[in-house]
C-alpha cells in the first residue's frame, strides 16, 4: 500500500511539473542550485545615472533577502520586508541596499554594454527610438530572440539590455527584486525599472 502511494506521489509530482512547463522546472532547479551550491554570476551596482559603481564575480554566488532586517508584527511574526540583500560569494558575504543592482549568470551578455562600445550614447536620445537603433545595429545578436529586457536605473536611464529565445519573469522573496530566466540562465534585478518587450515590437 505504501509503495502504491509513493508511486502515485511521483506521478502527481511529474504531472505538476509537466503542467507548469519547462521554464518553471528550470527555474525551480536554478533556485535550488543557487541555494545549495551557488551560481557562476557577476554582480554589478549602478548609480542613478547608470554609471558602474562596482563589479564582483564568483563561481559560487547566491543572493537572498537579509532576514535580520525584517520587521515583525504584534504577534512576533516576520513581515519578510527587509530591503537589504545578502550576497554570498564563496566564503565571503556582502550586504547591499539602495543603489540599482544587476546579477547575471555566466553566459548572459549585456547587449547595452556592447552597444556603448560602438556608439556614442551621449549623442543618442534615451527613448524607444534609441532602443530601435540599438536593435538594428546589433541585429545578429537579436536574430531569433523572442524577448528583449531593457533595464533602466531608478531615474529612467538605460543601463543594461538582455535578450533570449525563452524569457520568463518570476517573483523574489526580496522586496524590489525580480528574477528572470533567460535561455536557462538566471538574471536578478534589484531596484531598477525594466520593460520586457516582444522582440518583434522593436523591429523596423
Amino acid at each position: 500500500m505504501k509503495r502504491k502511494k509513493f508511486k502515485l506521489l511521483i506521478l502527481v509530482t511529474m504531472a505538476v511539473f509537466l503542467m507548469t512547463g519547462c521554464q518553471s522546472i528550470q527555474n525551480w532547479w536554478k533556485n535550488t542550485k543557487e541555494e545549495w551550491i551557488g551560481l557562476d554570476m557577476t554582480v554589478r551596482t549602478f548609480d542613478e545615472s547608470s554609471q558602474l559603481i562596482d563589479q564582483m564575480s564568483g563561481k559560487s554566488l547566491s543572493i537572498e533577502r537579509n532576514q535580520e532586517f525584517d520587521s515583525y508584527d504584534a504577534d512576533g511574526n516576520s513581515k519578510a520586508d527587509s530591503g537589504v540583500l545578502k550576497v554570498t560569494i564563496g566564503n565571503y558575504e556582502m550586504d547591499h541596499v539602495g543603489s540599482s543592482l544587476i546579477a547575471s549568470e555566466k553566459g548572459l551578455e549585456d547587449l547595452f554594454a556592447k552597444y556603448q562600445k560602438t556608439v556614442d550614447i551621449e549623442e543618442e536620445s534615451r527613448d524607444l527610438p534609441m532602443v530601435n537603433r540599438m536593435v538594428s545595429k546589433l541585429k545578429n545578436d537579436f536574430t531569433g530572440k523572442a524577448k528583449v529586457v531593457l533595464i533602466r536605473s531608478q531615474n529612467g536611464t538605460p543601463l543594461a539590455t538582455y535578450a533570449g529565445d525563452k524569457v520568463s519573469l518570476y517573483s523574489s522573496d526580496a522586496p524590489k527584486t525580480s528574477e528572470l530566466l533567460i535561455d536557462g540562465k538566471r538574471l536578478i534585478i534589484y531596484r531598477c525599472d525594466y520593460t520586457i518587450y516582444d522582440r518583434q515590437l522593436l523591429e523596423d
